[in-house]
């Protein structure tokens, strides 16, 4: 049975603020895109006591036209989606390097004494 991996605490704190502050995947890729940090939401958030303040999808839509000219990005993916990728090319690269590595050790058979 496959070892389920876990998600990077950097990860969960993406997760963490698509939850919290009810984004889509498209505003969280965006966030990130933007370089915005996760735990920094709550003040942007706060549009309820300060109305003068977008509300955090609004803001994030509105940052990256500025910086990408574009509405959303191309190719949406969730958090989730971009976490088993990357562990999926983690060990595909795992596999050559464990194969090399029996075929470089001498069989202990062989070597004459």
């Amino acid at each position: 049975m496959a070892k389920k991996k876990k998600i990077s605490v950097k990860d969960q704190i993406w997760i963490d603020a698509r939850k919290r502050f009810r984004l889509s995947d498209v505003h969280i890729q965006m966030a990130r895109e933007l370089g915005l940090n996760p735990k920094k939401f709550g003040k942007l958030a706060n549009h309820k006591q300060e109305p003068w303040k977008l509300p955090l999808p609004d803001f994030i839509e509105e940052l990256y036209f500025k910086r990408f000219k574009k509405d959303r990005p191309e190719v949406v993916k969730s958090i989730e989606r971009i976490v088993k990728e990357r562990n999926r090319k983690r060990e595909d690269r795992k596999i050559p390097k464990a194969e090399s590595k029996s075929l470089n050790q001498p069989n202990m058979d062989e070597i004459p004494f």
